[in-house]
């Protein structure tokens, strides 16, 4: 690896297909961002198939494999397979899933024709014209670099120009037509960077595996924020990343795939966000889960020890304990020691007791549970024996903002439905 990493330092053209890479991985990170919150990321696999014919008939058009020839016939392609989708959509009964399908087939059939046809030519310039399909990014030359950076820094400057349309596009289009903005241009111009994207992409992977460029980094970068500006730069930085390690993978051996490694790359980086993201990975599901059973179980139990202090029991054994409230008695015995050990309890030879701050936090639960079964009856005319249930489940999740306007609602109540005492500090 070090010697790879030698000789792309120090080679220009290496350094030229590592620049391209970068810039196709970028674009396709910011522009995939904005499909994935629409929720229109099969389209940029049917985008990436339609391209095909685009890029044959462009190449018979010009005669040459010359990237603004290719990029026009597969723009031109790609527009036509939008406007297809969508009038298949609107217009017919089928589902977008199948108009995505059947269009992108069709397309790709189409182009494999052509391909065929240019194949059996004997236009010598049609060499290469197949690496479309899968990608090869050591074709690349210094002029389809400058090329893709020029059109990528178009894109950028679009994105950041229309930036406040494509976000309302993304997360509220019905509103944005409310407010009388026309969502079918903002449509067509984000449809327009997305199939410029997708042609600036199929250079280094390939018509077959260009879609992962759209779909993977955005929709890793969207278990790390909640912030759009922050994912798309997350999306930009995985996707150039990828680009580089698969470059350099593909580089350390002979006819080793550029495009395929990419996607692996890609892959990897998808699943180990999955599984490890701090918010919204397995790991950390797994973990919340685990603290807020804890919590629900830790919770019930201080509330049956302050209702069974209100009986005048200062101290409690799990019999009573569980005469009370049934519960395992593994979980219960855990459950206690964690109470101890917040010095919530305190042990009296084979039975336990409130401590002071313990009785606190209990008087907390009871007084979220006591209140939520008023506001119930009260102000949601729900009848006194159908109201303990649920307030069972909401007393864990009421906060002290919430709270406070529970207490104003009900003006500072001091009992509940049940005539019980409701306990403030």
């Amino acid at each position: 690896m070090k010697d790879t990493l030698t000789y792309f330092l120090s080679d220009s053209v290496a350094l030229k297909v590592l620049l391209g890479v970068i810039i196709i991985g970028a674009t396709s990170g910011i522009v995939g961002t904005f499909s994935f919150l629409r929720k229109k990321t099969l389209v940029g696999d049917a985008i990436a198939h339609s391209l095909l014919p685009g890029i044959c008939l462009g190449f018979l058009f010009t005669g040459t494999k010359d990237p603004i020839g290719l990029m026009f016939g597969a723009l031109i392609s790609g527009w036509i397979s939008v406007w297809v989708i969508d009038y298949l959509v609107s217009k017919t009964k089928l589902s977008e899933d199948t108009a995505i399908a059947f269009v992108s087939t069709f397309f790709f059939a189409i182009g494999s024709v052509i391909l065929s046809v240019i194949s059996k030519s004997q236009n010598g310039n049609q060499s290469g014209l197949k690496d479309f399909l899968f990608g090869k990014a050591a074709t690349m030359t210094n002029y389809d670099v400058n090329v893709f950076a020029v059109l990528s820094v178009l894109i950028i400057i679009m994105v950041t120009v229309f930036y406040k349309p494509f976000k309302m596009l993304a997360f509220n289009k019905e509103f944005a037509h409310a407010i009388g903005w026309n969502t079918k241009w903002i449509e067509f111009l984000l449809s327009t960077i997305t199939v410029l994207t997708v042609a600036i992409g199929i250079q280094a992977v390939g018509i077959v595996l260009t879609s992962a460029l759209l779909i993977a980094p955005s929709s890793a970068a969207r278990y790390w924020t909640n912030n759009l500006v922050k994912m798309i730069i997350i999306a930009a930085f995985i996707g150039m990343f990828s680009g580089v390690i698969g470059v350099i993978i593909s580089a350390s051996q002979e006819n080793m795939p550029t495009g395929p490694w990419i996607v692996f790359v890609l892959f990897l980086i998808t699943l180990l966000t999955l599984l490890f993201s701090p918010q919204k990975g397995w790991f950390s599901i797994q973990k919340n889960q685990r603290e807020n059973k804890r919590k629900i179980s830790e919770e019930n139990v201080l509330k049956i020890f302050y209702q069974l202090k209100e009986s005048k029991i200062d101290q409690v054994s799990y019999s009573v304990f569980l005469e009370k409230r049934m519960m395992d008695t593994r979980d219960l015995s855990k459950t206690i020691q964690n109470l101890i050990h917040k010095k919530w309890l305190k042990k009296l030879n084979s039975d336990y007791s409130l401590t002071e701050n313990g009785a606190v936090e209990a008087s907390r639960v009871v007084r979220f549970h006591r209140l939520w079964e008023l506001y119930l009856t009260k102000r949601m005319n729900f009848k006194e024996d159908h109201i303990h249930g649920t307030a069972e489940t909401i007393e864990h999740l009421i906060t002290p903002e919430i709270e406070k306007e529970l207490l104003k609602e009900l003006n500072f109540p001091l009992a509940d439905p049940h005539n019980k005492e409701i306990p403030y500090e």
